[in-house]
């Protein structure tokens, strides 16, 4: 927001200005009204998409540190998206990052976003995450637990940092330099702030108390998408409700949900739950008047999967999201209870996550044939309202 100067000229006039100056900076940093969330919705085609990371990258860091960032495996997996007729992909970015090397993570996102294009993909990154390792630290990463779901996946911004509140002026400096750099680009679709951000963490791992992290983030949290409203980006602003039975009642939210129900654009939402279980969950929401994209789902022995999800999302018009694009050395096929019992001596029954193996081969042709079938009907009907 750039500073506003005033001219001493009659005290009523300076007044007018000074008010409709004020009026102007504020309107820049407030949440979308609903209808601004509908007309920004209403120009996008019906949402498809994965959650993306590439087969060599372990974690965020590796997607993204200049020594393994493979934009030819990028370029590749990206057009197996395309020809299942995927327009976005959900992708994690990391504080650590730009703190590392900010202008080489910026090339390597205008790169990243050069290749979406070229495949007609929109990504929506992720600021902040609240999963898994909670003590990140950059540079080369460990190998890959074997059988274990996600082994390397790390929080951002972590134990330290969550309780180091004196030192959040660097999670400023990281969102307003982020999204002051590409909050105004059109290959961008939206910004997810803060991924499941009062989730403990999971895993073996030494997390924080569940009551302190609701505390820290529900700090944190509102100042994040603070930070992303000062930059004044064209893309909507959300954090993605995960976890509790009664999001259409806002005085059974924790402080952290009410922040995500309060400042996002959009309303996002996870379900990894039984059909019956997403159909009531999209009905819960629809209480928020705004567009939903259901941003993590697809969990086969879980009870999601595409051929139930899929179909309800597009009579609703929710835009969807699975977990996991293809297997690699995030291991996401392997389910969550891995962590208790690794999957060494045989594979998982059914995939967990991940729709391709490495060399493009599908893990289940009538899932792609599906998601080929479904995209290109919604193609059809978008071109056909325009």
């Amino acid at each position: 927001m750039k500073p506003m100067k005033f001219f001493l000229i009659g005290s009523g006039m300076a007044m007018v200005f000074a008010t409709q100056a004020l009026t102007m900076a504020h309107a820049e940093t407030q949440r979308w009204t609903e209808a601004q969330a509908h007309a920004w919705y209403g120009k996008q085609r019906w949402l498809v998409g994965s959650n993306y990371l590439n087969t060599s990258s372990i974690n965020q860091f590796e997607m993204w540190q200049a020594d393994t960032f493979n934009p030819v495996e990028i370029d590749r997996e990206f057009g197996w998206a395309q020809s299942l007729g995927m327009n976005t992909m959900r992708v994690y970015l990391h504080d650590q990052l730009w703190e590392q090397d900010p202008e080489g993570f910026k090339t390597r996102i205008d790169t990243f976003l050069t290749i979406a294009q070229k495949h007609k993909i929109k990504p929506m990154f992720v600021l902040f995450d609240s999963c898994w390792d909670p003590d990140p630290v950059t540079g080369k990463q460990h190998r890959p637990t074997p059988g274990t779901h996600n082994s390397g996946w790390v929080q951002s911004p972590g134990n330290a940092g969550l309780m180091n509140e004196a030192g959040w002026g660097r999670y400023e400096a990281y969102v307003k330099g982020i999204v002051g750099a590409f909050g105004k680009d059109d290959r961008i679709l939206a910004w997810d702030v803060w991924n499941e951000p009062d989730n403990r963490g999971g895993g073996n791992y030494k997390q924080l108390d569940e009551q302190v992290k609701i505390a820290q983030v529900a700090k944190l949290l509102p100042q994040v998408f603070a930070w992303a409203r000062s930059q004044d980006p064209n893309q909507p602003l959300t954090a993605g409700l995960w976890h509790n039975p009664d999001w259409d009642k806002k005085e059974r939210l924790n402080a952290v949900e009410r922040v995500q129900v309060e400042q996002s654009d959009i309303i996002t939402f996870h379900n990894y739950e039984w059909p019956e279980n997403l159909e009531a969950r999209i009905k819960s929401l629809q209480v928020y008047g705004r567009p939903m994209i259901l941003t993590e789902y697809m969990a086969r022995g879980n009870g999601s999967t595409f051929d139930s999800a899929l179909p309800l999302a597009r009579k609703y018009n929710v835009g969807v999201i699975n977990w996991g694009f293809v297997l690699g050395k995030s291991q996401t096929n392997m389910p969550w209870d891995s962590w208790e019992r690794p999957y060494t001596l045989n594979q998982p029954t059914l995939w967990f996550h991940d729709i391709f193996h490495p060399d493009g081969t599908p893990y289940r042709k009538a899932e792609t044939d599906q998601i080929k079938a479904m995209t290109a009907e919604a193609e059809k009907a978008f071109n056909q309202k325009k």
